[in-house]
């Protein structure tokens, strides 16, 4: 299995803007955050890049990238109905092809700058399956993320074959069935906002979409519990951190991250410092 192809999803209607704000990347250059992303997509070697937007957008976001622009394709959603009708909008740009998703909403942050989606690319061609990335993740924050029940499999380090999915589960749900072995108390697995999925997704969106009442509780958690009854579904423990940069102080701290793993570390560090010492 080769991932040739990136689905980016920004069309939530509250929060459009976001993948257009300016942000400085961890070389020092203003960018905007969904050429931050695009940086990630291409440290997995993926060149091909699909974003999901609110309609009348798409200039906006074109204009947001630059000279990458010719990487793009921008699909509107053509009503507001969630999360998994979004990644289903973009079914004509991945033709049947396996593909890398990304929110638009999260900044991913390595020390390394390495970026997770190279990790999380290269176990999904390996094992010819859908990964998902995850994060161990204190029960407080189970109403921001979906969350798995997964096993560890030997001797692969970080590597889980997922069993349960569950969309912002309670803390009730999640005692009872998505407990992880060697996970710390009070502790979950919870995505990580990047999954590399193959071609079945998108047919078990389309699928679910097609028979539900209400097309906004078909979610890519939702699909995700399906396909892991049909076929091998893993998940690869990221230990890097996402921001999201939609909540409070969320783009201030994407910022300060950023800055503190990057070039310009230094002198990042010291004018916080003065910022303290004058309060």
């Amino acid at each position: 299995m080769k991932i040739r192809k990136a689905v980016i999803t920004a069309a939530g209607r509250s929060q459009r803007a976001i993948p257009l704000q300016t942000i400085v990347a961890q070389d020092g250059t203003p960018k905007s955050v969904l050429a931050i992303l695009a940086d990630e997509i291409s440290k997995a070697g993926i060149e091909d890049i699909c974003v999901v937007t609110s309609p009348g957008d798409e200039a906006r976001y074109a204009e947001a990238v630059g000279s990458h622009a010719c990487r793009f394709q921008f699909v509107p959603q053509s009503e507001p109905l969630g999360y998994g009708h979004a990644i289903r909008s973009a079914r004509e740009f991945t033709t049947g092809e396996p593909f890398l998703h990304l929110v638009g909403d999260h900044i991913y942050v390595t020390a390394s700058g390495q970026g997770g989606a190279k990790a999380l690319v290269s176990l999904a061609e390996a094992e010819a399956c859908s990964v998902s990335a995850v994060q161990s993740t204190r029960e407080s924050l189970l109403p921001y993320f979906g969350a798995v029940g997964a096993r560890r499999i030997t001797g692969s380090p970080g590597v889980y074959r997922v069993e349960t999915v569950i969309e912002k589960p309670t803390p009730t749900e999640a005692e009872q069935k998505l407990l992880v072995p060697g996970l710390r108390a009070g502790h979950y697995l919870c995505f990580f906002g990047m999954h590399a999925l193959t071609p079945v997704v998108m047919e078990i969106l389309d699928r679910q979409l097609g028979v539900a009442a209400n097309p906004r509780a078909v979610t890519l958690s939702s699909a995700l519990e399906e396909l892991g009854r049909h076929e091998q579904y893993l998940a690869l423990e990221n230990l890097s951190r996402r921001y999201d940069i939609g909540s409070r102080y969320g783009l201030m701290l994407a910022q300060m991250a950023l800055a503190l793993t990057g070039r310009d570390r230094d002198d990042v560090i010291y004018q916080v410092l003065e910022l303290v010492a004058d309060r």
